[in-house]
């Protein structure tokens, strides 16, 4: 294993060096001609790096809630070289040592409604060089986060993968999933959905333009973590998007179900109160300013936590329309059939939404007593076996992403396997973070700073072992991106997931392939 590294080291190496090369008579600032008009962008070393390049236009007024409007095209040059707004959405907050460590606060340029934007990374000038197309959604569930975000940065993804990187922002929260269909008629029946439609104009625009930027329209990968992952499965459901992507990928937020129309509209409807708004005058709702409307519905949702609720937060909503279906519920949708899939999940997911660092073992056990009642203590045996030398904190952490996260990737997982279309691939990451003293295990995120090639994350450090996975799973997704099979020389034989076998590669420094790892928790949560 170690000769393998210290090769796949020196053929990195050559890699890097011969990507590195500047883009010949591109310049510092290269400027391309899209459908819309010309984009003046700015190379470095070799990666040519445009940001903020509108797909659509301001969503503020009356446009808000609606579904995106194309950008009117322009004369002259405009400069893409700054970040754009990003949606509206409540701060990050930097108390807890995980939002701190996944830097939540750092969404360069401040929040507005003209954010139907795209950073575009390519390690090209040449408008005939096809190369593969990979767009990331970013996380943050369907209320935060943006492409302009640290976690998005695709410029060494670029320059590793000899791909071109797009990362979107789109609506979120009331602005993106406020679902008016049943007070405003027909002329708001899918708002519910328009931060989702956002993506699909997104990929519209890439359709259109990314060959200009040296891509292939007709290999586009699009993949994200979390909510990235999230709005990737709802995409797979939505026939808008048919025909835009060619493969796709589910990290750690594999979405079966989105939100019943009726759950929804008792949601609108208490938003509407909050701002005095009857139901029948909800065009109102376009003229209250970004900023009261962003303020009503945190209000909200502290209130629900004050009352030790769930927050009633906005997400997709199955409105019969852009989204006619729940994505995965009851099967596997038609419409991506033909898409290539990975999904994943990694294995301390759950760490990250909690911080009883100190947990003792009868703590542990009425943690899972909250979820299992008198099974409790045969569940606690179970990963005590499985892992003698865990702190309770970690094993509570796995036992909660068994339950949730995973148990939705393997459904998803299997599902996808079942409607025998296009194969689909599974991955474990179980190679716990070194930050914080390595508390937080191998916790939710660990595996997005990697999949970009970027390697200075607080998350995973930038030790060999953390930039070798990190060769081995950006190599994943390049390959997936330009063949729609993600092995490659980097990583052991990976088979496409089927039942009984259940092939998953792990990511660990024991880079394997394992048949069904956990079978008895996948087993014992099926249940």
């Amino acid at each position: 294993m170690m000769t393998r590294r210290q090769t796949l080291g020196s053929a990195l190496a050559l890699g890097a060096a011969v990507a590195a090369r500047p883009a010949i008579g591109a310049g510092m600032f290269p400027v391309i001609e899209t459908a819309q008009g010309k984009l003046r962008g700015m190379s470095s070393g070799g990666v040519n790096i445009f940001r903020g390049i509108n797909y659509g236009a301001d969503t503020s007024g009356r446009n808000r809630f609606m579904p995106p409007l194309p950008v009117e095209a322009w004369s002259g040059v405009r400069d893409a070289l700054h970040w754009s707004d990003v949606a509206p959405q409540s701060p990050g907050d930097r108390r807890h040592v995980y939002a701190d460590l996944i830097m939540v606060d750092r969404n360069p340029s401040g929040m507005g409604e003209d954010n139907l934007t795209l950073n575009l990374w390519t390690p090209t000038d040449d408008a005939n060089a096809k190369k593969p197309v990979i767009v990331v959604l970013h996380g943050g569930g369907f209320y935060s986060g943006s492409g302009n975000s640290v976690g998005m940065d695709g410029e060494q993804m670029a320059r590793f993968s000899d791909s071109v990187v797009i990362a979107v922002n789109h609506r979120l929260g009331a602005f993106g999933f406020l679902h008016l269909a049943e007070f405003g008629g027909e002329d708001f029946a899918t708002s519910g959905t328009a931060g989702m439609q956002d993506i699909v104009a997104a990929l519209g625009w890439v359709r259109e333009n990314v060959a200009a930027f040296g891509g292939d329209p007709n290999r586009v990968l699009v993949y994200g973590q979390s909510g990235g992952g999230a709005k990737t499965s709802v995409l797979m459901a939505m026939p808008g998007g048919k025909g835009l992507f060619h493969r796709a990928g589910v990290m750690s937020g594999s979405a079966l179900r989105m939100m019943p129309p009726e759950m929804a509209s008792a949601t609108a409807k208490r938003l509407l109160g909050a701002l005095e708004i009857a139901p029948g005058d909800v065009r109102k709702l376009q003229e209250v300013p970004w900023t009261t409307l962003l303020e009503t519905q945190a209000k909200l949702e502290a209130g629900d936590r004050a009352r030790g609720e769930a927050p009633r937060s906005f997400a997709p909503v199955v409105d019969g329309i852009a989204l006619p279906r729940h994505p995965w519920d009851p099967d596997a949708p038609d419409v991506s059939a033909e898409v290539p899939m990975i999904v994943s999940s990694v294995l301390d997911e759950r760490s990250y939404r909690m911080g009883d660092f100190a947990m003792d073992e009868s703590g542990l056990i009425e943690f899972a007593r909250e979820r299992l009642g008198d099974r409790a203590e045969e569940a606690v045996a179970a990963y005590r076996a499985e892992d003698a030398k865990a702190k309770p904190f970690i094993l509570a952490a796995r036992l909660d992403s068994d339950l949730t996260f995973r148990k939705g990737a393997f459904a998803q997982a299997e599902l996808k396997a079942k409607q025998g279309g296009a194969p689909v691939w599974t991955y474990l990451w179980t190679q716990p973070s070194p930050a914080a003293d390595g508390r937080f295990g191998a916790v939710h995120g660990i595996d997005v700073a990697p999949s970009l090639y970027n390697t200075r994350g607080a998350l995973n450090g930038s030790s060999a072992e953390a930039n070798t996975l990190a060769a081995a799973i950006a190599s994943m997704w390049a390959s997936f991106a330009a063949n729609g099979d993600p092995n490659n020389e980097r990583l052991p034989e990976w088979k496409p997931y089927s039942a009984p076998e259940r092939a998953t590669l792990i990511f660990n420094d024991d880079l394997r392939v394992e048949n069904d790892p956990r079978a008895q928790f996948r087993q014992y949560w099926s249940k």
